[in-house]
């Protein structure tokens, strides 16, 4: 039987676990918090708050993998009436519709947008700078970048594409990404992965192939390798409990500058108390703004959408994700540039932003299963050259 090692039990480190202990593989995870998730975790208590989004885009290779394990569960759906309280935050005002160069845009063959152009130079040239910027702005959902109009026009269109479809590929796991980690958690466990939780690993076995599904920051730490390094965004993000009153926008999109918030006790009841709704914003910050100058812009899309949210919180939690929110690709690079899945001597990195395809969790998965095959390959070679 092969061995392999995992580092890591959040998405991507559960994936990987999964995969290899579903080829036959006897595989242990070492979590170093008390709890598996990762970035996936979901808040214990009264407001189930996700360190961001609560969505699953379905456009993926995961959501099929997911599906076929019956790991997704229970899924929220948005209701029409909520659906169209969706409000465009645009010239200072909130609009209903979206600009039309907007969705020209996202209709736009991904096939033809330029990887070695900025978003904002070759979207200007489409429809117009005004446009532009309003489009690279709405990506700000799937992105969590303060300037999505200097990334690679290819990285940037396809995600604007993806947040802009119709039928949406949002949907919401009833109870947030925790009731996802729970059944792939009880998964692995079945599948007789051996989890060790407050398990903090800080020199990785030899005697085994390893996957280290980490942050990159942790990875390079763990490593000792410095080249373990890529541009992610930088998002102030606000957590709220109001009181419910009718008429709350459902979500604001800032087009003005990059920014979103949205109250996912629309789709969700189960995320706070009764009589409570739940907002969570993520508002992109630059190295030379503040917190605090997120949360005031943060604030001034409350104060458009959700009339009287101040009298009406209950409570309230702020923080900035730093180098957390996935990897985004510069002008003239792409996923494959980015820190290789198979680092040598049998160790694989695995997370959100490594050398694989995808958006957002996406790539998390699909770095996983690529580390998981790569491993099981590798212990096939120990095992016969023992």
């Amino acid at each position: 039987m092969h061995r392999i090692t995992v580092v890591g039990g959040g998405f991507a480190g559960l994936t990987a676990a999964i995969t290899a202990a579903e080829a036959g593989a006897k595989v242990t995870l070492y979590e170093s918090h008390h709890t598996l998730g990762g970035r996936a975790r979901t808040a214990e208590g009264p407001y189930r708050t996700n360190e961001g989004p609560h969505a699953l885009y379905n456009g993926g290779p995961h959501w099929t993998w997911l599906e076929q394990r019956d790991l997704i569960g229970p899924l929220a759906p948005v209701p029409p009436l909520e659906g169209s309280r969706l409000r465009l935050h645009l010239n200072g005002a909130l609009r209903r519709i979206p600009p039309l160069a907007l969705l020209k845009l996202a209709r736009r063959k991904p096939e033809l947008t330029p990887v070695d152009s900025d978003f904002l130079t070759w979207a200007t040239a489409q429809v117009g700078e005004a446009g532009a910027r309003a489009a690279a702005n709405y990506t700000a959902v799937a992105l969590f970048h303060h300037d999505p109009g200097s990334l690679s026009a290819a990285f940037v269109h396809e995600r604007l594409r993806r947040a802009a479809k119709l039928p949406p590929e949002a949907h919401y796991p009833r109870g947030g990404w925790a009731s996802v980690i729970d059944r792939m958690a009880a998964r692995a466990w079945n599948m007789g992965v051996r989890v060790e939780t407050l398990a903090r690993v800080d020199m990785l076995p030899t005697d085994t192939p390893v996957i280290v599904a980490t942050s990159l920051d942790a990875a390079r730490r763990l490593l000792g390798d410095d080249s373990l390094t890529w541009d992610s965004g930088r998002t102030t993000l606000i957590d709220l409990a109001v009181r419910s009153r009718r008429g709350d926008a459902f979500a604001v999109s800032d087009l003005d500058a990059p920014g979103w918030i949205e109250r996912f006790t629309a789709q969700d009841r189960t995320l706070a108390p009764r009589g409570q709704q739940l907002i969570q914003g993520q508002i992109p910050i630059s190295p030379a703004e503040s917190k605090a100058d997120g949360v005031a812009r943060a604030e001034h899309l409350l104060d458009l959408g959700f009339r009287g949210w101040r009298e009406r919180t209950v409570w309230r939690r702020e923080s900035v994700a730093h180098g957390r929110t996935g990897a985004v690709d510069r002008p003239g690079t792409t996923w494959r540039d980015r820190p290789a899945v198979d680092r040598g001597d049998g160790v694989y990195l695995a997370g959100d932003q490594v050398a694989a395809p995808g958006v957002l969790s996406e790539v998390s998965f699909n770095s996983a299963i690529t580390a998981a095959t790569l491993a099981l390959t590798a212990a096939g070679r120990r095992q016969r050259t023992h």
